[in-house]
């Protein structure tokens, strides 16, 4: 949530809102349908995409550079209709009062605005998610940013937005350019409708490479091109979104302007009553009326902080729930509650904390719950002015210790796993860990978000108190420490209330699948236990040598800055896009790739490495720019991140979050160490063993062929890992018809990219790219290979048909993963969902193999009481500290454990390496 930007294209949704309820008005006659759409979106986005940074961008009045540009710009649009035009002042009222940010920037269209925010939250190191209905904006898509419209219930990352354009994001732009815009009367190529210019992308990559081979286009369509071509160029400025607008008189920073704020219920009251929203009415209405719970005089002698009966809070749904929260204040309170966990048949376990720092973080309170609507909280750290006498915090740790490791108490909890490093921090290892709501939603729908207040309201209909109600945002957000205990009492015992009615809704729909149960209790749940350890232990890192390589990294920066001054014959600033388009299409007079929104040549990476082909000064560049990403994200970053105490640097594996079951690493990510280039690998050798002990690093051969194999049962392919044979090597036999001993190494390459090109999805066109053939070569091998891996094409066709059926696929061991779009009217997103039927159980099957196999090899270690630990995980790969008086054992031990955890029709196969860091042993 604290890296997330979440922008409203206010300008998309205000037509829509309006049209999707024109005829909606209240008891005076008023229109209030946009005004209703507007309030009821930015509502549920709040709910689905907690974020930290927000901002709703309006159109302001008045002209922008592309009137200028082109006088017919938005011609043919109508004038806002009068009852749309009524409700924009309350609409922007509402949008204030509900806490969202309001951006108008003069000049400047909400597009505009929308991408140069997600260029500067990029560089702030955030993601962000942009709300809007327009297609135009899906050209903003890439790593950290996402698209999603709340009325289509639609969600664009790259390989969504392939599967609905049929191109990429970087080209967007391009095929907007060739279809032209009519909602804002831009012309495009005329008769050039999205196949056509989906095909002509295809065929020349680009605007320019189709405008380059106009003449080869036969047709009327060829011929329309041919007179388009000198528009074309101006046509692609107006369609382009601008990312470097200046925005410094409207907001200091992202971080300083755009926190969300908190509601002004007063307004929104006035607003409901004028406009009849009586529901909204009625919530906001109760939460203003409601008193607060309890007393500080109340909380001393240990009194209920919320009476039965009283609603645990207003909001979001009409029913209320009645609930008994009790703060926790003397040793016979503490006594009582002992003896209630003790007997009950399971506890929901809570903590709150300093910081969300595993390693750092201290015990503020605990809260528990047996029972529906009856929880308590116990404060043990709360240093706010005049806060009440509390427990000790070692005192309520020592009376509860025997419990917290008792394996034979059961104990609930959401993402336990957080939970247990903060009672570790305090010498306790949390044990009897049955249930995690966190991960009962992930096995149950995996593709839904999975934080309490979204778990809360999806399965309880409950509104739920969250973290920003209780502690702030931004610069004036206290620590939980400093929460008056009352309200503190509110929140936590609440979040344990609820985790237990959470596990009382989703556990019988889990339990009841035998599937999904072998999931969740035989996967999910002890790799949760096995992934606390791993993050525990750490991985020691030599901050010695990153420093020296971030050195020699400087100087070698300094080298190609140099060889950058020869070729250009001058000194420049190399990251100054200016002045490296001046130098390289001034001064060189380079041909110029493509250019920016505002019509100068662009610098990007794409335009450097299509130059690069042909002229030395770009690559230079790139040598330069990936140089400094080394730098600046690892060998610099890295040693900020090493715990001072134990050296070593304790990664965050995020368990719920892939829908194929990956796990993710981040503070820092572990899993993109590069290491294609040199530079990049010498990264892995400051991930280094202590004084006698070495790395050994375990992976999975071809893991996902394998399954590929086994799934499909493909006779040629299972004989072919059977008999031990290179599957690339067996592969490219069989295409091109030889002998295995007469496959040349370029034979092997194709099939290698064809072996993994097909389970990929990879089409004809993607796969030509690839091998830089013709496409009906291409096409030919795809062919050929169907032929000879008959099983594989019937797998893929059986696959496509269950997943229509069903609505999802499954892995080999029963673990869901759903296709939404997998019967879509839209053919680009329906064979995105087709493709991804495919895929997915292979990498699914893959991230449970290495679960369980995660799971094998820490049970071994324990219960052989060894002294080597795991480190990381990292795809399809362990990796272990281990002494040298292990490593023999170790190193027969692990590759068999790992094989050896499923039973698949081909064998597994793990291969290990060893060395004195992560770089020799992978």
């Amino acid at each position: 949530m604290q890296k997330t930007l979440l922008l409203v294209d206010g300008s998309s949704y205000l037509y829509r809102a309006f049209h999707a309820l024109p005829d909606m008005r209240n008891s005076e006659g008023a229109p209030t349908g946009a005004l209703y759409g507007i309030i009821n979106m930015l509502r549920r986005l709040r709910n689905d995409y907690p974020a930290s940074y927000v901002a709703c961008v309006f159109d302001a009045k008045g002209k922008t550079f592309r009137d200028d540009l082109y006088a017919e710009y938005k011609a043919t649009r109508k004038s806002m209709p009068d009852d749309l035009a009524l409700q924009i002042e309350p609409i922007h009222a509402a949008v204030r009062a509900l806490g969202w940010p309001i951006l108008m920037v003069e000049g400047i269209e909400a597009d505009d605005v929308i991408g140069t925010l997600s260029v500067q939250a990029t560089e702030a190191g955030l993601n962000t998610i942009v709300s809007t209905g327009d297609k135009d904006m899906a050209q903003l898509v890439n790593d950290t940013v996402t698209l999603v419209n709340t009325m289509s219930n639609e969600t664009l990352d790259r390989d969504a937005v392939i599967a609905k354009f049929g191109v990429p994001p970087e080209r967007i732009v391009d095929y907007l350019s060739l279809i032209g815009d009519t909602v804002d009367n831009v012309p495009g190529v005329e008769k050039c409708g999205p196949k056509t210019a989906v095909k002509w992308l295809a065929q020349y990559d680009s605007l320019d490479g189709v405008m380059a081979n106009a003449d080869k286009i036969s047709g009327v369509v060829g011929e329309n091109l041919r007179k388009a071509l000198d528009w074309l160029p101006q046509g692609r400025v107006l369609v382009t979104v601008k990312t470097d607008c200046d925005l410094s008189a409207h907001m200091e920073s992202i971080l300083g302007s755009l926190s969300m704020q908190p509601q002004d219920k007063a307004t929104l009251k006035d607003l409901f009553t004028r406009y009849n929203f009586r529901t909204w009415l009625k919530e906001v209405s109760e939460e203003t009326a409601s008193p607060a719970a309890g007393s500080e005089a109340g909380a001393v002698a240990g009194e209920n902080i919320a009476a039965a009966g009283q609603p645990a809070q207003s909001g979001l749904f009409a029913s209320a729930v009645p609930v008994e929260y009790e703060t926790v204040l003397t040793e016979a309170q503490l006594d009582g509650w002992l003896k209630t966990i003790d007997e009950a048949e399971l506890t929901a376990v809570d903590t709150e904390t300093t910081s969300l720092d595993t390693m750092q973080a201290q015990l503020v309170g605990i809260s528990l719950c047996c029972e529906a609507g009856k929880a308590a909280y116990i404060p043990v750290a709360h240093r706010y002015q005049d806060a009440p006498p509390q427990l000790a915090r070692d005192f309520v740790l020592g009376k509860m210790k025997a419990w917290l490791e008792d394996d034979s108490k059961p104990k609930l909890g959401q993402n336990l796993k957080y939970d247990s490093h903060i009672f570790a921090n305090h010498g306790i290892a949390l044990r009897g860990i049955k249930h995690d709501t966190l991960l009962e939603s992930y096995v149950f729908e995996s593709h839904r978000p999975h934080d309490m207040d979204s778990l809360a309201a999806r399965h309880l209909e409950r509104k739920t108190i969250s973290y920003t109600e209780v502690c702030g945002k931004g610069a004036s957000q206290i620590c939980f420490d400093e929460v008056t205990i009352e309200r503190a009492t509110e929140y936590a015992a609440e979040d344990a209330d609820v985790t237990l009615a959470l596990h009382e809704n989703m556990w019988p729909q889990i339990a009841h699948d035998s599937k999904l149960l072998y999931i969740y209790e035989k996967i999910e749940v002890p790799t949760s236990v096995v992934l606390q350890k791993i993050e525990r232990n750490g991985v020691l890192i030599d901050s010695e040598q990153l420093a020296k390589q971030s050195n020699d990294l400087g100087k070698r920066m300094l080298e190609i800055e140099q060889q950058a001054y020869d070729l250009a014959g001058q000194p420049f600033n190399l990251n100054s896009p200016k002045q490296l388009g001046e130098i390289l299409f001034g001064k060189l007079e380079l041909p110029v790739v493509k250019k920016t929104p505002s019509g100068t040549p662009s610098t990007d990476e794409e335009v450097l490495q299509k130059l690069a082909e042909d002229y030395p000064l770009p690559k230079v560049l790139l040598d330069y720019r990936g140089l400094s990403k080394l730098k600046s994200t690892y060998t610099d970053k890295l040693p900020k991140m090493v715990d001072a105490t134990t050296g070593r640097v304790h990664t965050n594996y995020a368990q719920a979050v892939a829908v194929t079951g990956r796990l993710a690493s981040n503070d820092p990510n572990l899993q993109n160490i590069p290491i294609r280039t040199a530079e990049g690998r010498r990264i892995r050798e400051a991930f280094v063993a202590p004084a006698g002990s070495v790395i050994v690093s375990a992976d999975y051969s071809q893991i996902e062929l394998r399954i590929m194999a086994h799934i499909s049962e493909d006779e040629n392919m299972l004989k072919a890992f059977a008999d031990g044979e290179d599957i690339h090597r067996a592969t490219a036999a069989e295409i091109f018809a030889v002998g295995l001993g007469e496959v040349s190494s370029e034979q092997r390459r194709y099939a290698k990219v064809i072996n993994f090109g097909l389970i990929y999805g990879m089409s004809a066109f993607g796969l030509a790219g690839n091998l830089g053939v013709e496409r009906s070569a291409a096409q030919m091998y795809i062919d050929k290979y169907f032929m000879r891996f008959s099983g594989v094409k019937r797998y893929m066709d059986e696959t496509r048909m269950q997943a229509k059926a069903r609505g999802y696929v499954e892995t080999v061991f029963g673990r869901r993963l759903w296709l939404p779009e997998i019967n879509s009217p839209n053919g680009p997103r329906r064979q995105g969902a087709e493709r991804a039927a495919i895929n997915a159980p292979m990498q699914g099957t893959a991230a449970d193999l290495i679960k369980l196999a995660m799971i094998s090899v820490q049970g071994w270690l324990e219960a052989d009481g060894l002294q080597s630990k795991m480190i990381m995980q990292v795809h399809d790969e362990l990796v272990l500290e281990v002494p040298e008086s292990e490593l023999a054992l170790v190193q027969v031990k692990l590759p068999e454990l790992m094989k050896n955890v499923a039973e698949l029709k081909v064998p597994l196969l793990a291969e290990v390496g060893i060395g004195k860091n992560w770089d020799e042993a992978h």
